[in-house]
């Protein structure tokens, strides 16, 4: 029932106060940074204990850090964003003074159901730009990190009032719910199933969606590749937060000949990066139990059909030294079309490895298939950059490196088809949280405005004819 009563409560404040002032935006963004500040020790202690083990740093990184640099960067250009933008009067309206604009405004209350892997990056990084665009929000928290939700209701509780934002904990009923409710727009982080549920929910409120999701990203290393970089920053992306990233690389594509090179450089990459995984305080724990056995069975799927699994364990450490759901780095060769591996986002420390001859068999191979999340190209032949880059599509990319578009806060963030739908970073994500009223300001002449009114003349009948041509 509450959460039935607050949507009316934040609708009825939006509809008081329409058109927040810069100062209210800022305050509200102020905020946020004031509250972050409080909690930062707090959030990486609750995340590593929702995860069995977390970095500090990763999460210093991911769910501080790069928060901070959005809200930052969001308060830099506000004024400039919410400024009405000139658009052209149509001719020969123009002539005499007509203008035209448009004027973003709030649309009204935006609901957020933010996933487990970042909760607080891909809950307040939202937020912020929710909140810059004059909204108000209400959110649903993953019930996968319950500690990091109930942290993240106690932050808000304490510096908004609930006709601002709210958070609402709880299972997947709670989800059902949350969904079904007739915002003013929803946001969605999370996989592809649940998201055709939860679009399908508020298409019965007629309610528009942006949809961040996954799909399986590639990572193309062209023959002028430097392996050993590519190597480095490739399962640096890759083992970030153990795979659970939605814009980790999913697969890799190197070229047939350059396979065992490949390999050997993948061996040395994590290694260095990671001497040890059971006991290594760098290295993120599998969320939890059900994620664990599903990576497992993934692994046994495709040694049962062919595949060579080859586990990266650089200390020898056996599985019973383990206190969490660490998982070995893996990689997958020979992976086939018929393997798990390759039909559904990985979502872990899994690495398929495909070989081609030619960059066009890679092409038609990521086209044949859903549009991705990401798109990672390595190599220094722009010919071929360009060539992949013009006949690939996906919701972004990066050249030489992996994962770090997500964090330029003047690109745009978002997927296409079932990789998602709208972007959220920048401007773009303004744009996506406010209505573009288009507005129209005549002229006070009166001259051409009385021709086209009745009785009809010549002269209005010439001025027609002049826009009916080809």
């Amino acid at each position: 029932m509450k959460i039935h009563l607050l949507i009316e409560k934040q609708k009825i404040q939006s509809r008081r106060h329409i058109y927040p002032s810069l100062s209210i935006r800022k305050d509200r963004l102020d905020r946020m940074l004031d509250m972050m500040l409080e909690y930062q020790t707090q959030i990486p202690e609750v995340l590593s204990q929702d995860f069995g083990h977390r970095p500090e740093m990763l999460t210093k990184f991911s769910e501080l850090a790069a928060t901070f640099d959005a809200i930052h960067y969001i308060k830099k250009n506000l004024k400039s964003w919410m400024k009405p933008v000139k658009r052209k009067a149509t001719p020969p309206f123009n002539l005499f003074g007509a203008k035209a604009y448009i004027q973003y405004q709030p649309v009204g209350v935006v609901g957020i159901i933010s996933p487990w892997n970042y909760p607080f990056n891909l809950t307040y990084g939202p937020l912020a730009v929710v909140l810059a665009a004059g909204n108000r929000a209400m959110i649903k928290p993953s019930e996968f990190t319950p500690r990091s939700s109930a942290l993240m209701k106690s932050m808000i509780n304490k510096y908004f009032d609930d006709d601002e934002v709210e958070v609402f904990p709880g299972d997947a009923s709670v989800g059902q719910e949350f969904s079904s409710l007739h915002f003013d727009h929803l946001l969605f982080t999370g996989s592809t199933s649940v998201a055709k549920k939860v679009m399908e929910a508020a298409s019965k409120n007629l309610v528009p969606v942006t949809l961040e999701l996954g799909g399986k990203s590639p990572a193309i290393i062209g023959d002028s590749a430097d392996l050993k970089k590519a190597s480095d920053r490739i399962w640096n992306g890759k083992l970030m937060n153990a795979g659970q990233t939605c814009i980790a690389p999913d697969y890799v594509y190197v070229k047939e000949e350059m396979l065992g090179d490949w390999i050997e450089a993948t061996k040395d990459s994590i290694s260095s990066m990671y001497p040890s995984v059971f006991d290594n305080e760098d290295y993120t724990s599998v969320v939890n139990d059900g994620h664990y056995q599903r990576l497992h069975g993934y692994i046994e799927d495709a040694r049962e059909k062919g595949a060579d699994v080859i586990e990266i364990n650089p200390a020898n450490e056996s599985e019973s030294e383990k206190t969490h759901n660490k998982m070995m780095p893996t990689v997958i060769l020979n992976a086939t079309e018929e393997m798990l591996v390759m039909q559904e986002e990985i979502f872990g420390p899994i690495m398929p490895i495909k070989t081609y001859n030619q960059i066009d068999e890679v092409v038609d191979y990521v086209n044949m298939h859903e549009r991705p999340l990401g798109l990672y190209y390595f190599g220094n032949k722009k010919s071929e950059e360009d060539f992949v880059m013009s006949n690939t599509v996906s919701g972004g990319a990066a050249l030489n490196d992996v994962i770090f578009q997500f964090i330029q806060e003047d690109l745009p963030f978002g997927g296409i088809g079932p990789s998602g739908m709208g972007h959220y970073h920048g401007i773009e994500g303004f744009r996506t949280f406010s209505h573009a009223r288009g507005i129209y300001k005549q002229t006070p002449l009166e001259g051409l405005l009385k021709l086209m009114r009745p009785p009809f003349g010549k002269l209005i009948d010439q001025v027609i004819s002049t826009k009916i041509k080809k």
